[in-house]
């Protein structure tokens, strides 16, 4: 005969426990989700009455942004290029650098070196964001054009490069830790079977690690697409169309920064710089997004 086995409900303090600790999870959740639903409501309800006086189109793709001037332009193209150029061109140069010191600290290091680098390059996190700023327009801007000897001190570069500096911390401490979750039973399976220690990191370990290295990337982007101070000290605020990385540009964030303190609370450039934000806020959430569905894929990969 068939013995019922019946699973008693957890009682005592460890039950009340446990559901307050499920409990309070699930509310830090929702007020996570909740506080980003606000803001992108209270984005969009500022920023719904601009594009009743302008169409997005003309938003989008108009190459003037001067919402103080006569007449008044609103043309974020500028701006949006700006972010992009100096956004790219900082991962350009973070990218493979972070990703070697990464590799250097992870598989290849002394211990000893190891507890002296992992310290010094996360130190760079903590540095403010100004100071970065204050040594780009004094010190790197000269090195700079002493170098390519551009017309404009502060440009596009100059920004770039001070913002891989600011990426270079948080890529290498993500990506460092999802190589060292890798079991260490794989890399030996991988040396057992005739693999030296390069093959080992290329074929095997890299790509086990491969979902934290792109959500070390994604965070490491955000940084960079997100950053004001440093930015706006770097780059040289030259609201213009460009694509050469030697010209003075403005950021989204910049703008934003500049002009918000001067506009009026609802009107016209108040509006347009919300839409500003709103733009900033769906470039943001897009990029993770594609995060995400790439973390996936390479999750179910090499599963």
């Amino acid at each position: 005969m068939a013995t019922k086995i019946r699973v008693k409900p957890k009682r005592g303090i460890r039950g009340i426990l446990e559901t307050g600790i499920w409990g309070t999870l699930l509310l830090c959740s929702l007020v996570s989700i909740f506080t980003l639903a606000m803001v992108f409501l209270y984005l969009v309800g500022n920023a719904l009455p601009f594009f009743g006086r302008l169409d997005l189109w003309s938003f989008l793709s108009g190459t003037s942004w001067n919402p103080f001037g006569d007449p008044a332009s609103y043309g974020v193209l500028p701006l949006l290029v700006g972010t992009i150029l100096v956004s790219l061109v900082a991962a350009v140069i973070a990218i493979p650098i972070g990703l070697g010191c990464t590799i250097y600290l992870s598989e290849i290091a002394d211990p000893k070196v190891k507890r002296i680098f992992k310290p010094a390059i996360e130190i760079l996190a903590g540095i403010p964001s100004v100071v970065y700023g204050l040594f780009a327009a004094l010190v790197l801007s000269d090195w700079l054009r002493s170098i390519t000897h551009s017309s404009s001190r502060l440009n596009a570069l100059n920004g770039a490069i001070i913002l891989a500096v600011m990426m270079v911390p948080i890529l290498v401490s993500i990506a460092e830790e999802a190589m060292n979750s890798v079991p260490r039973s794989i890399k030996e399976a991988s040396m057992a079977l005739g693999a030296n220690r390069w093959e080992t990191i290329r074929r095997t370990t890299l790509p086990a690690a491969l979902p934290g290295i792109v959500a070390a990337i994604v965070l490491s982007m955000g940084r960079a697409i997100g950053e004001t101070m440093a930015v706006i000290m770097a780059t040289g605020n030259a609201t213009q169309l460009t694509f050469d990385i030697l010209s003075s540009v403005r950021t989204m964030t910049a703008a934003l920064a500049i002009d918000v303190p001067e506009a009026v609370s609802g009107s016209v450039q108040y509006q347009a710089l919300f839409a500003v934000g709103l733009l900033l806020f769906i470039l943001t959430f897009g990029i993770n997004l594609i995060a995400d569905y790439l973390m996936t894929r390479f999750k179910e990969a090499y599963k």
